[in-house]
């Protein structure tokens, strides 16, 4: 049975080609849902694109017939804007039928009214929406085609018990035949003694041959960085594989996503010269109340946002000379990069349009940004680049997504499959004592 989706103005904003999701259902688009669209339209924002975007499809749709008479999607439903502003005649008395809200959840008891026999839903990611709805007797549900939960998120490791001798032999023959185990490209294994669970050995999963071959870290670490636990030499081994175009990792505040990032970045670019420059940018989002405009140039606006980059630079140069770190003079070493045109800090409002060619780019805090906005940055990598996506899932500042549809876990599922990219959830915190309990107990 076809049913009747009513769509909310958040669902539009958060995702302009919502209308296309349906298949051969009936959409409805309330004009109030436009009405609001308008204010939204002249903005600069991602938001802002998402409405004009949303208009030029109903501008394309109108010219193939009446859109309050209905017109065919491509996937054989139907949709239709809906005139209907009588609100009072069908909500409650108590609920201020001039309120735009109470409009649109009219225009979902109206349809119900007129086709009982036609199953309605009403789609919004507005929460509050949703149990308004739920207590007028609409069926409501949230707008979630890439939905991942947290829980259910692919961490990228698997861990086998098996026969002390195969640990033995695969350090010494350095492979190993694993072709049923359902592996995904790029899978990072542990090994385990069945008998003596201390005894393992860590590999990475290659497809195309079938086995599992052993991590290729270097002794000495990357620019003095050495990997804490079994999760970060994972991490490194996917970072300085060329033949690894994109890493998406996963993890808790202080489990080393961005300093070992950074560090296999200047290793790759300065130290390598495999890649022209190391680009580094992330999403402009405040915690807390924001500051307001800051003065200067686009590079001194940028550095109150960019300072937890600079300070990792900072720290892995510094490092990586041999100083103590109770010793370590103030310095501004990431300042030094940029002058030398090795280190480049751009904001990602400006890299649509762009083509990124031989550049390391790492793109932190990437969970507070859409999977649509995922999209516009991955499809700027050009020929020779290798981009890295890091970000924790239970911090988020983007009040439009949550931990289950933002853009980083979007990435994580949308790749798993795709030998050209790995993927490493990170859960063991090494920043200090006190930043690993703050973690875990508050």
């Amino acid at each position: 049975m076809k049913k009747t989706f009513v769509l909310d103005t958040s669902v539009i904003l958060y995702d302009p080609q919502c209308i296309f999701r349906f298949d051969d259902n009936v959409v409805v688009v309330p004009i109030t849902v436009l009405e609001e669209m308008d204010r939204f339209k002249k903005d600069l924002t991602e938001i802002g694109r998402n409405a004009r975007q949303f208009a030029r499809y109903l501008d394309q749709f109108r010219k193939r017939g009446s859109l309050t008479n209905g017109v065919e999607l491509p996937k054989k439903g139907t949709l239709i804007v809906d005139l209907f502003q009588d609100s009072e005649n069908f909500l409650p008395h108590h609920m201020d039928p001039e309120k735009n809200d109470h409009r649109i959840l009219a225009v979902a008891l109206k349809i119900r009214h007129d086709r009982p026999s036609t199953p309605v839903i009403f789609v919004t990611k507005d929460v509050n929406l949703r149990v308004k709805a739920d207590a007028l007797g609409i069926n409501s549900v949230d707008f979630e085609p890439s939905r991942v939960t947290i829980e259910e998120l692919y961490s990228g490791l698997f861990q086998f018990d098996v026969p002390g001798d195969v640990v033995e032999n695969f350090n010494q023959l350095k492979r190993f035949p694993m072709k049923e185990r359902g592996l995904h490209p790029n899978a990072f294994v542990v090994l385990r003694d069945q008998h003596k669970p201390d005894h393992t050995a860590l590999g990475r999963y290659t497809a195309s041959a079938g086995e599992i071959v052993p991590l290729k870290v270097p002794t000495d670490g990357v620019w003095g960085v050495q990997p804490r636990n079994a999760e970060q030499a994972f991490v490194l081994d996917a970072l300085l594989d060329d033949n690894v175009q994109l890493v998406s990792l996963v993890g808790k505040a202080g489990t080393g996503k961005t300093l070992l990032a950074l560090a296999c970045g200047l290793q790759k670019t300065i130290d390598e010269g495999k890649y022209q420059k190391l680009l580094v940018s992330r999403p402009i989002f405040p915690l807390g109340k924001d500051i307001g405009y800051l003065p200067g140039e686009i590079e001194e606006k940028l550095n109150p946002w960019m300072q937890p980059i600079f300070d990792n630079i900072d720290y892995i140069v510094s490092f990586s000379q041999g100083e103590k770190p109770q010793k370590r003079p103030a310095r501004r070493a990431w300042q030094e990069l940029i002058n030398q045109g090795m280190l480049h800090i751009e904001p990602l409002t400006y890299i649509r349009g762009r083509s990124l060619a031989y550049q390391y780019l790492i793109v932190d805090e990437a969970q507070n940004l859409t999977p649509h906005e995922i999209k516009t940055i991955i499809t700027r990598a050009g020929e020779g680049t290798k981009v890295v996506l890091t970000g924790d899932c239970y911090q988020i500042d983007n009040p439009y997504i949550d931990s289950s549809n933002n853009g980083l876990t979007y990435v994580v599922e949308r790749f798993k499959n795709e030998s050209i990219s790995a993927h490493v959830t990170l859960t063991k915190g090494e920043r200090s004592q006190l930043a690993e309990l703050a973690t875990n107990l508050l």
